[in-house]
């Protein structure tokens, strides 16, 4: 298998393309200024995603930026901490300021060049407008959450996204998956026969930050510490062609 035999790269987003992890504890400061003692930023990350994950499945149809806010209280109370309403709704719109890596969007501007361009992200279609603004890349479809009324790693949006990308005449077998996240994105990957490329941005760092841990280790077919070293191999690629 090799990086040209596919003509589709599907993205995740947030922890792929944009750094989440950064954008999640960034949002979380007003809560944890007043946590004591102090928890590290791996302890906030992991709390995070349970609680993400968790309400995820509860309220499967609300947007993102509105299933937030209520992730931000269970935390506050969680942590035994006062919060006030304007805070939680704060959080939720904090997405727009996540930052996007400082490889991303050169990194897709060349594979661009090479590939379909496929968002699959748990997100809603106003908060990723403001990250791809930052991604400085126009995709060739986004779909999120928000779209299909579920989030990752639900098979509804994996399905979904097959059958879209199919009426195109886009097959599994020219499909890449690509992701950071081995429990949102690479699990399920396996379950629909997609390939799958893992871009390892916690490498160097123990458990699995802001996603819930998978479980058994996914198959993966392709692994890179960055988007960067992702475009490179593909340059190495065609060079040996």
């Amino acid at each position: 298998m090799k990086l040209t035999d596919f003509n589709t790269l599907t993205f995740d987003c947030y922890g792929t393309l944009i750094d989440w992890e950064t954008g999640i504890f960034e949002g979380l400061r007003p809560l944890l200024e007043r946590v004591e003692p102090a928890l590290t930023r791996d302890q906030v990350l992991e709390a995070h995603a349970r609680h993400e994950s968790s309400q995820q499945i509860y309220t499967p149809g609300k947007r993102y930026q509105d299933l937030l806010p209520i992730v931000y209280k269970r935390l506050a109370e969680e942590w035994g901490v006062p919060h006030t309403l304007d805070e939680c709704i704060a959080y939720g719109r904090s997405i727009r300021n996540w930052p996007a890596f400082a490889d991303s969007a050169n990194a897709l501007h060349y594979l661009k060049q090479h590939f379909k361009l496929v968002i699959l992200s748990n997100v809603d279609n106003e908060s990723f407008a403001y990250s791809n603004a930052k991604l400085e890349v126009e995709f060739d479809a986004i779909i999120t959450a928000e779209d299909v009324g579920s989030y990752k790693p639900s098979p509804r949006n994996f399905d979904y996204m097959i059958e879209k990308l199919g009426a195109r005449g886009i097959g599994k077998n020219k499909i890449l998956h690509t992701a950071e996240s081995l429990f949102h994105d690479h699990k399920p990957a396996n379950e629909f026969g997609l390939a799958s490329c893992w871009i390892f941005r916690r490498h160097g760092k123990e458990g699995f930050g802001a996603t819930m841990n998978p479980g058994a280790q996914p198959n993966i077919d392709f692994r890179f510490n960055s988007m960067a070293d992702f475009a490179q191999a593909h340059r190495d690629a065609l060079a040996k062609q």
